[in-house]
């Protein structure tokens, strides 16, 4: 159930005849398209972007083909997050074309689709909207006013009298031509370098309800995910890799693989031995064959415990601490001089991607070039990295990005691609190389764990005098980019500060190798830093026998957009008032990707562990392209969200990741959702991003409500019945 307090209502005007890219279109590449002109829309370099702190790279691209028929094409993937349909629609309310009639795409690699706040063609941190609001509206401002400029040279008329509307550049007179018309004529034409963008006021498409672009095909069956992907001659591979992640092939025999109908070819590569056949299961089935020898390396006898134990060592030693952002006053000698100290220590588990579609790719290598088609968030990586390992020229790589069936961060690593790349070679055919879910569960690039220690000294009021926080844990960007061990990986201090008015403050994190490989994952360090955080202020409100939303409420001044969403929340979730029987209410606030969010969660405890009743959600994301496609993004956080609070977690025994498959990973089923209320604050501040926050800020809000329904504070997820027990 989802309830919606904002302005923007739905769109009366929403068809629903949406138009999608059709199978052997899509396929074909968005460049390819026949019988039309592209429009290469060059925008104006912008400042440093805020993450990475490189330039906006000129991008955009609209093709407008001799038929009137309109592709706009989205420079992030689409991965179920809804920028197949938002991105476009920026690029649309400028171009004056109407949404439902236009065709989209998924941009090719290319540096004019960089992502300026991720500093390469990156799909992920809650970024598109973020980084695509302004440019993506001026790249459609610039060639609706390319194709003014031509229609007024062709007919002799002064281009302020004309005006584009729907798909038409229309005279005064009357007289009208297509943009399909003009399209050759414009692309001759220099962009304008500056443009005047619509007031907000003047939206048609921006801030209405947008029925999604991708569902009818999706729903028909024409989507083109990487499962779907077939190439003429193509065979397919599985690949036998280490049981412990990091070990190599000490020898193999492949006699009865090779005997086993079907097989085409069996051979090794550096992460295991690939089994090719002409059908996926042949291929699946003669892996089984394989007799194998491991050299499991340096994790064999890794286990979860040594994990924690080792992280919980190197925060404790206080060596190689990177300050999150400059300490205020002299925190430390507060809490050591305080007559009331709060000190506490939580814990985050591993916890796996798993998308609903395995990782998969297909890989076509063959005369110095290769052709790449298939689900990635990182295009750039991939043709580069495939390059360097087939020893030919980036730009001798073809790739093609599909549709995602998930992706959460899992798929901006490229591995899998890599090692699409290296069988295609190996067996000089076009290979679809599939993981089997098992594969896929054991050989992650998992979310790392986490041990986060926060200390408080109380004045006499009970609001804290001074507060210290320390994060230790992997550095993904460390990992996947070789960020230096002395630099600061922003990715690891991701809400290590909270909103709160506090006097003396010291904020820093610890790089710490736990052993096992680690990747981005949705909301990235928000989920373990927000959890320590919210956890801990409410262990202060306790400690103070304050109310947790007014303690909350009393730090906050000054601070408009939190205190507004926090007021909102305890109004809509009945904070104050009591519960329904059985029930008790956890509230946490947080600041994340440019949104401000509150979160009530309403629990009742069931065998010991926590079933989540009702969740209200208060977002203020400042501008919304598509509410529509918001709300649906809230919702599917917070189930994500709960899936990895609630069970979720990846455990390691001599090495070997414990879980297989969704039997020994619970991930939520609909009869488990709560209800979802959400209330979307009208605001006219820059766009927040919105696929990631709710992820971070549910596991708060549910151990704030175990803590208000049992009095044991429960600071390690997941919230099981033994976790819970121990507390």
């Amino acid at each position: 159930m989802t309830d919606t307090t904002t302005d923007h209502t739905s769109d009366a005007a929403a068809s629903d005849a949406a138009v999608a890219v059709s199978r052997r279109g899509f396929m074909q590449g968005s460049a390819a398209v026949t019988g039309g002109l592209m429009l290469g829309v060059s925008l104006p370099m912008a400042g440093p972007a805020q993450a990475a702190g490189l330039l906006h790279t000129p991008n955009a691209f609209v093709h407008i083909a001799d038929d009137n028929t309109i592709t706009l094409i989205s420079a992030r993937s689409e991965m179920g997050q809804g920028v197949y349909t938002s991105m476009p629609m920026l690029i649309a309310e400028e171009l004056n074309v109407d949404i439902n009639k236009i065709q989209v795409a998924i941009a090719p690699p290319g540096a004019v689709y960089t992502n300026s706040l991720l500093g390469g063609q990156i799909t992920g941190g809650s970024t598109s909207v973020r980084e695509g609001w302004e440019k993506l509206r001026i790249a459609g401002a610039q060639a609706r006013l390319m194709l003014i400029a031509a229609a007024a040279q062709q007919w002799g008329v002064d281009a302020a009298t004309l005006k584009a509307v729907d798909g038409r550049v229309i005279a005064a007179d009357g007289k009208s031509a297509t943009y399909g018309s003009l399209a050759e004529a414009a692309s001759k034409l220099k962009a304008p370098e500056k443009v005047v963008l619509k007031d907000p006021s003047e939206f048609r498409i921006v801030g209405k309800r947008v029925k999604r672009l991708d569902t009818p095909a999706k729903v028909n069956g024409t989507a083109i995910f990487g499962i779907d992907v077939k190439l003429p001659g193509m065979v397919y591979a599985t690949l036998a890799m280490c049981p412990v992640i990091g070990g190599t092939v000490k020898s193999f025999d492949a006699v009865r693989a090779k005997g086993m109908p079907g097989v085409v070819e069996v051979v090794q590569i550096p992460d295991g031995i690939a089994v090719v056949a002409t059908t996926y299961w042949q291929a699946r089935k003669a892996r089984e064959a394989l007799s194998i020898v491991w050299d499991e390396g340096a994790n064999a006898g890794l286990t979860t415990q040594a994990m924690f134990d080792g992280t919980r060592a190197a925060a404790n030693s206080g060596k190689g601490a990177i300050l999150a952002r400059p300490s205020v006053g002299d925190a430390d000698g507060a809490i050591e001089r305080g007559a009331k100290v709060i000190r506490a220590e939580y814990l985050t588990q591993n916890v796996t991607h798993s998308p609903l579609e395995p990782m998969n790719f297909t890989a076509d290598v063959s005369g110095g070039k290769c052709l790449l088609v298939g689900p990635t968030q990182f295009q750039q990586m991939a043709q580069g990295a495939v390059a360097a390992v087939l020893g030919i020229k980036p730009e001798d790589i073809t790739l093609k990005t599909t549709f995602l069936g998930g992706g959460f961060g899992r798929r901006i690593d490229i591995d899998f691609i890599i090692q699409a790349a290296q069988i295609s070679k190996a067996v000089g055919k076009p290979v679809k190389l599939i993981w089997s879910r098992e594969d896929d569960m054991t050989h992650d690039f998992y979310r790392p764990l986490s041990v986060n220690q926060l200390a408080a000294s109380l004045g006499a009021d009970g609001k804290p005098m001074a507060m210290t926080f320390r994060v230790a844990s992997q550095s993904n960007t460390g990992r996947l980019f070789g960020l230096p061990p002395e630099a600061l990986d922003a990715f690891m201090a991701e809400a290590a500060v909270a909103g709160y008015n506090i006097p003396a403050t010291r904020h820093d994190v610890v790089k710490h190798d736990a052993g096992l490989r680690v990747g981005y994952w949705r909301a990235v360090s928000h989920n373990m830093n927000a959890f320590a955080n919210e956890s801990f202020i409410d262990e202060l409100a306790s400690a103070a026998k304050q109310d947790p939303v007014a303690y909350r409420m009393s730090m906050l001044q000054g601070q408009p957009r939190f205190l507004n969403v926090l007021k909102l929340a305890a109004e809509k979730s009945g904070w104050g008032t009591t519960a329904p029987v059985g029930r008790s209410r956890g509230v946490a606030l947080m600041e994340g990707y440019d949104t401000y969010m509150a979160q009530v969660a309403e629990v009742s405890m069931v065998a010991g562990e926590p079933k989540v009743h009702r969740v209200t959600v208060v977002a203020d994301l400042g501008r919304m392209v598509n509410p529509d496609t918001v709300e649906a993004q809230i919702q599917s956080s917070i189930i994500f969200g709960l899936s990895a609070a609630l069970w979720g977690e990846i455990t390691v025994d001599k090495g070997r990741v414990q879980q297989t498959n969704f039997n020994t990973y619970r991930i939520m089923r609909n009869n488990e959702a709560p209800q979802i209320d959400i209330v979307l604050v009208n605001s006219t501040e820059k766009p927040g991003g919105i696929g990631e926050p709710a992820t971070a800020l549910i596991a708060p809000a549910v151990a704030n409500a175990m803590f208000a329904s049992t009095g044991k504070r429960v600071r390690r997820m997941p919230f099981t019945a033994e976790n819970v027990a121990k507390a």
